[in-house]
């Protein structure tokens, strides 16, 4: 029997049971439970892997790859690292990049945007502890679908009274107890309101706040300079409702359970601000059972021995053709980077691409270099989370007879180019667990606290939260689409929607099943299975409808796993954080003719 973990990019981090060529869940452990996922427990079986090295579509040895990589790879080599493996070892390519003089990335596909904006008002992103959400009486979710993205926290809120607030009716919505059905783009507005009537009502804790926000007053002053009919028109809700959950929320345990899709807007920073402060007028941190859980910063606390002095470009809007060789590993940014037309185009100006990688994928098809990876079952590792503190170790449970590590290819690559300062691969694991506290047999990081920002915010929690006291959206709806030749539009001028881009119940991402529909309000007249052209400025997709109720009539909602998502999103970067703003984009739909 042996004990592993699940490195794929989710908050759970599933610990494994591997016994008799079986897997299973880990019972004893905190978070999983012994629940596993379909993408680990199933998808993660069913997908062909990329068995052998490939030159030009030559099948070649490994040795002889290694050996054409090590003449290529220079100081005009980029790095762009995806997250189809999360867990630590995968950052020692930064040394491989380090040594060449090459360039990584810097930014987010993800998350920063937010993260960016809880530091600006905490001062440092420290992670809610499960337990504490497990203590709550009510439960705002908040633009996260936990029945798809987050399912090992569904035993830690159960019973609790819910309120999500989403463009989408998703399952939990449909039997919380409140459900707002905000427009996209308006969790900022929904915030502000709130914040405003909290003080109103004078529903804001002044003990606590002249202790730990004592700027709160200005916020009042800030948070009026918006019309309340104006923010009520954006949000698209009424007075009753914010009234239902004010009073839902009123003098008990909160928690927000907050979901990056809020962020990936330009303003991205400021929306996780503003529901911060929320929290933060009502008392809600550092208190038991209260609190706001985003995606933690999971290496806070850590050293990190694979930073190093390297050049950095956005990883948004990827200069990829201003370099000679673009290694792209554990990633599929052909799929998922925003504006996949635009990236195409450069990487074909590339002269070697070079995937790193399981499966093979859009990008692994147009790279003249393959080298088949490792899975996570077949080496080992350490695994952080940003849904808890608790650490994991990776262990191997199984044997590949093709494949290489990520260790191993820096390690080799090191070899060929006589390159000295690699440490052993056991080295760098137990420098990852020797950082950790002991819970027991299980490893917990050192930036855990039972209750975050008990005495305060900030590095130290010594300092008090910023509020926010600007705001700038320059957000202009963009001119209307051209419409492609051979397709005619079959709205009228309103043909405009939100895109909403979300994770699906049977892929990660861009990972294992794929998605051909579009799923829309049946009000808009189009039947099921009808073929539409979904456009926008950036580029246009065919794709199937799928009318469902739960989505707004004003947005189409196309899962992250739909191939050509991402030939209609923006290679808008937000304004802090340097983070994608998938959600930056309005679409339109033509019937197709042909």
């Amino acid at each position: 029997m042996i004990y592993t973990t699940c490195a794929l990019d989710c908050y759970d981090g599933c610990s494994i049971v591997y016994d008799n060529d079986k897997i299973s869940g880990d019972k004893l452990h905190p978070v999983t439970q012994g629940a596993l996922c379909a993408n680990v427990n199933k998808n993660i079986f069913k997908e062909p892997r990329i068995t052998t090295p490939m030159i030009n579509g030559k099948a070649i040895s490994m040795d002889e790859a290694l050996e054409y990589i090590a003449s290529v790879v220079d100081d005009k080599t980029l790095l762009w690292r995806g997250s189809g493996n999360v867990a630590v070892m995968q950052e020692v390519t930064n040394l491989l990049m380090g040594k060449i003089d090459g360039t990584i990335t810097k930014g987010s596909l993800c998350d920063g945007a937010g993260e960016a904006g809880i530091i600006e008002g905490r001062g440092v992103n420290l992670t809610l502890p499960l337990e504490q959400i497990a203590k709550s009486e009510v439960v705002v979710i908040w633009g996260r679908d936990v029945t798809v993205t987050n399912r090992h926290i569904l035993p830690f809120i159960k019973d609790k009274k819910i309120i999500v607030i989403d463009p989408i009716k998703t399952k939990i919505a449909k039997s919380a107890h409140l459900h707002i059905q905000l427009a996209p783009r308006s969790d900022l507005y929904l915030a502000v309101l709130l914040a405003r009537f909290i003080f109103m009502e004078e529903l804001h804790d002044k003990k606590w706040l002249d202790k730990f926000a004592s700027d709160y007053e200005e916020y009042y002053d800030f948070v009026r300079t918006f019309r309340i009919k104006a923010l009520l028109a954006l949000i698209d809700t009424n007075l009753d409702t914010i009234g239902d959950m004010l009073s839902l929320i009123e003098g008990k345990k909160v928690v927000f359970l907050v979901g990056a899709g809020v962020q990936k807007y330009s303003i991205g920073n400021e929306v996780l601000r503003a529901i911060d402060a929320v929290a933060v007028l009502l008392g809600l941190f550092g208190k038991e059972g209260c609190g706001v859980s985003y995606l933690g910063d999971s290496k806070l606390g850590f050293k990190n021995p694979f930073v190093t002095e390297i050049k950095k470009v956005s990883k948004v809007d990827t200069p990829f053709d201003e370099f000679d060789s673009v290694i792209i590993q554990g990633g599929n940014p052909c799929e998922s980077m925003p504006n996949t037309n635009e990236v195409i185009n450069r990487l074909e100006n590339v002269k070697n691409v070079i995937y790193f990688g399981l499966y093979e994928n859009e990008t692994s098809r147009r790279a003249n270099v393959v080298i088949p990876a490792k899975n996570f079952f077949e080496k080992n590792d350490v695994r952080l989370s940003y849904g808890h503190s608790y650490v994991s170790k990776i262990n191997k449970i199984k044997e590949c007879d093709f494949g290489i590590s990520e260790y191993d290819f820096v390690r080799e690559i090191f070899k060929i180019k006589s390159f000295g300062g690699l440490e052993s691969e056991e080295y760098y694991l137990n420098y990852w667990l020797d950082q950790c506290d002991k819970m027991g047999n299980i490893f917990i990081s050192k930036a855990y606290r039972e209750l975050p920002y008990e005495n305060g915010f900030g590095k130290d929690e010594d300092e008090e939260f910023v509020f926010l006291d600007d705001h700038d959206d320059d957000f202009i709806e963009r001119k209307k689409l051209k419409r492609p030749r051979g397709y005619k539009n079959i709205l009228d001028k309103e043909n405009s929607f939100w895109l909403v881009n979300s994770k699906s119940n049977d892929s990660l991402n861009t990972q294992f099943e794929k998605s051909n529909r579009v799923i829309l309000h049946p009000d808009l007249g189009f039947c099921d299975d009808e073929e539409v052209m979904v456009s926008s400025e950036f580029g246009e997709i065919r794709l199937r409808i799928k009318n469902s109720v739960d989505i707004r009539i004003d947005c189409v909602k196309i899962t992250a796993n739909t191939i050509g998502i991402n030939k209609l999103t923006p290679s808008i970067i937000s304004n802090e954080g340097h983070n994608a703003c998938y959600g930056e984009v309005k679409v339109s739909l033509s019937k197709v003719l042909i």
